[in-house]
C-alpha cells in the first residue's frame, strides 16, 4: 500500500496520540542564545519553544494541504518543491503532496538561488513551499523560475508578495482524504543527489521504496508505539526522513530537534523521553568532549529510557564508539549505510547485535541484496576490493530526465551500483575502503570539490587548484585547497580566506595549502598523488589507533 495509508490508519487508530514534537531551543524560556552559527544547523524565527501535533491534526494537516493543491490544478504526477527548516509543518506539507498524487521534491537548506533555481528547474517544480529563511534566496532568482505558485510557511506579515501564506490558505480547506488513488508503482518523490561534478541528478522514487523504507527502519531498529525519536538531522534528506518512517509505521512519537548542543540534546531527550537518537559524528563527539570538560552533569537527565544510539551519513570511526560504550555501556549502537539512489540509509545494515563488528557497515539490510563487484561487473573474491552494489525494493526508478546516468549505475537486472568500493571479511561484514567519487563528505555533508575549485578559480592570483578531502576527527573529512599561485603574484592564506566569504559557510576549505597541483598527461588532477602527499601519515595513524 502507498506509504500515505500509514499516515490514515493512524489517524484512525491513534487519533489523540501526539505523532511530531517540535523543540525550538533558541526559544526556551529564560534562555538568551542562539544557534545561527553552530555547524549544520540554521536559525528559526518560530516564537515557540515547543509545539506538537496529534495524529488525526497530522492527517488533517495533510489532507487539507492537498485539497488546496487541487484547487491550484496540482495534479497527480506534477512536482511541488519543499524548501523549510525542520519545523512542525514540513511533514504534513510532504503527505498532503504526495495525497494528491503529485511528487514531492525535498530541497537542501543550504542551496544558494542560484542551486534552487537549477534543482527546480531540473526537476519541473511547478509549486515551491518555503520558509522565511529563504525568502532573499528565492527572491533573487523568482522570476528566473517557471513555478505557478509559491506558498510561505511563516508569518503572515513577512509573506513575500508573491506567494500565499501557507496557514491562512489551509485553514479553511477540507479535511476530506483526497478521491486519488495512488499505486505502489506510482511515483512519489524526486531527491537530489549529485556526482564529482557538483550538478545534483534528480533522483525519482516510487511509492513502493518509500514504504521499502519503513519496514526495513522498523525491522532494523524495532521500534513500538512507546519509543520516541530524537530526530536532529534535517528532514529534507533521505536519512533523517527514512529513520522517521520507522515511527510512522509503528506510531511512534518523534522529536524535531533544532539545535545541536549537547546540553539541548540531552535536555530534549530527558524531557521528551527520547529512546532512540540518531546523530552524526561531530554531535557524539561534541557531546563525549562535553561530559569530559564537565559541562554536561549525567545526573541532571532522565536518561534510563535512552535505548538506541545509531549514526549515519558518514563513516564512523571505531574509537568514538568505544569512547561511547564506556560512558553509556547499556545503549545498543547501530549503524546503517545508504545513499539517496537507494531512499536512504539501510541497504547495508550493521545491526545492534553487531558490536563487535564496529568499523564494518554491515550486511545487507531487511530486504535487501548485496554483491561487490569488478569493472566488468563480476563478483570478487571475499576479501577482495571491489564496488558495492545493492538491490532492493528501495532502488531509485532513475535519475530523472536522464537516462545516460541511469545507465551507469543501474543494470537491466535491477542491481544499484553504489560508486564505494569495499570487501568483505571472513564473515561476510562489508567494509568500505575508498569511494570512487571524490565527494568530501565532512560533517554528514557532501562537499563537491569542482564546485569550490571553480570559485577559487575566479581569482586572478590563482593558477590552479585541487581541492581534496583531509581526515579530521569530529567531521570526518573537512575540505583543503591546494593552491598554486601565478608566478610574480603574492597571496596569502587570509586572501584567500576572505575570497572564500562568496562561499556558503559549509562550502569554505577549512585548510589551505600553497603549493604546486600535479596534473597527469591528459590534464586531469591527479588527486591520488595529492592524497598520498597529504594524507598518507594521518591515514595510516587513523588506522592503527582505530
Amino acid at each position: 500500500m502507498p506509504i500515505t495509508e500509514y499516515l490514515e490508519r493512524n489517524a484512525r487508530l491513534y487519533p489523540n496520540e501526539v505523532s511530531i514534537v517540535e523543540i525550538n531551543p533558541a526559544n526556551q524560556p529564560e534562555r538568551h542564545v542562539t544557534w545561527r552559527e553552530y555547524n549544520l544547523i540554521e536559525t528559526s524565527d518560530s516564537e515557540k519553544y515547543r509545539r506538537e501535533m496529534t495524529w488525526r491534526e497530522f492527517d488533517i494537516k495533510a489532507n487539507r494541504f492537498a485539497n488546496l493543491l487541487f484547487t491550484r490544478g496540482i495534479k497527480k504526477g506534477d512536482k511541488v518543491a519543499v524548501l523549510l527548516m525542520n519545523c512542525l509543518e514540513w511533514l504534513p506539507i510532504y503527505f498532503g503532496i504526495l495525497k494528491t498524487g503529485a511528487l514531492a521534491v525535498p530541497m537542501n537548506y543550504r542551496y544558494a538561488s542560484d542551486e534552487i533555481k537549477y534543482c527546480a528547474d531540473l526537476a519541473d517544480v511547478r509549486m515551491l513551499v518555503f520558509g522565511p529563511e529563504f525568502t532573499e534566496r528565492v527572491n533573487a532568482v523568482k522570476n528566473e523560475m517557471t513555478i505557478d505558485d509559491y506558498f510561505f510557511v511563516g508569518k503572515k506579515s513577512e509573506t513575500p508578495c508573491y506567494a500565499d501564506n501557507y496557514d491562512e490558505m489551509t485553514y479553511f480547506c477540507s479535511t476530506i482524504v483526497p478521491p486519488v488513488e495512488i499505486s505502489d508503482d506510482d511515483d512519489a518523490a524526486i531527491y537530489f543527489s549529485s556526482g564529482t561534478t557538483g550538478f545534483p541528478k534528480a533522483i525519482l522514487h516510487r511509492h513502493a521504496a518509500l514504504v521499502a523504507s519503513c519496514k526495513a527502519e522498523q525491522n532494523h531498529h524495532s521500534q513500538t508505539r512507546d519509543d520516541v525519536f530524537l530526530c536532529i538531522p534535517p528532514l529534507y534528506h533521505t536519512g533523517a526522513k527514512m529513520h522517521w518512517f520507522g515511527s510512522l509505521i509503528s506510531a511512534g512519537r518523534a522529536v524535531l530537534l533544532r539545535g545541536v548542543k549537547p546540553e539541548w540534546i540531552f535536555q530534549a531527550v530527558s524531557k521528551e523521553k527520547a529512546t532512540i537518537v540518531w546523530l552524526l559524528v561531530p554531535w557524539a563527539q561534541d557531546i563525549l568532549d562535553s561530559i569530559d570538560r564537565g559541562e554536561i552533569n549525567l545526573s541532571d537527565y532522565k536518561l534510563s529510557q535512552w535505548r538506541l544510539m545509531h549514526i549515519g551519513a558518514q563513516p564512523v570511526p571505531p574509537s568514538l564508539i568505544k569512547r561511547w560504550k564506556k560512558v553509556f555501556p547499556n545503549h545498543q549502537y547501530d549503524t546503517n549505510y545508504g545513499l539517496s539512489e537507494s531512499i536512504g540509509p539501510g541497504c547495508v545494515h550493521l545491526g545492534v547485535e553487531n558490536i563487535e563488528k564496529v568499523g564494518a557497515i554491515g550486511k545487507a539490510g531487511f530486504g535487501w541484496e548485496t554483491r561487490i563487484v569488478d569493472e566488468n561487473r563480476n563478483d570478487v573474491k571475499r576479501g577482495e576490493v571491489g564496488e558495492l552494489a545493492v538491490r532492493g525494493a528501495g532502488v531509485m526508478k532513475c535519475y530523472y530526465k536522464n537516462p545516460e546516468a541511469t545507465a551507469e549505475v543501474l543494470t537491466d537486472d535491477g542491481w544499484l551500483l553504489t560508486g564505494d568500493m569495499a570487501k568483505e571479511d571472513e564473515d561476510g561484514f562489508i567494509f568500505l575502503v575508498d569511494r570512487k567519487k571524490d565527494v568530501i563528505i565532512s560533517g554528514g555533508e557532501n562537499l563537491y570539490p569542482v564546485q569550490i575549485e571553480d570559485y577559487l578559480r575566479a581569482n586572478d592570483k590563482i593558477k590552479d587548484v585541487a581541492v581534496i578531502g583531509l581526515p579530521d576527527k569530529r567531521l570526518g573529512e573537512i575540505a583543503a585547497a591546494i593552491i598554486e599561485i601565478k608566478p610574480g603574484m603574492t597571496c596569502t592564506e587570509d586572501d584567500i580566506i576572505e575570497f572564500c566569504e562568496g562561499l556558503p559557510r559549509y562550502k569554505r576549505p577549512k585548510k589551505i595549502i600553497f603549493a604546486p597541483v600535479p596534473r597527469n598527461p591528459t590534464g586531469k588532477i591527479e588527486k591520488p598523488k595529492l592524497r598520498e602527499i597529504y594524507c598518507g601519515e594521518r591515514l595510516v595513524e587513523a588506522q592503527t589507533t582505530n
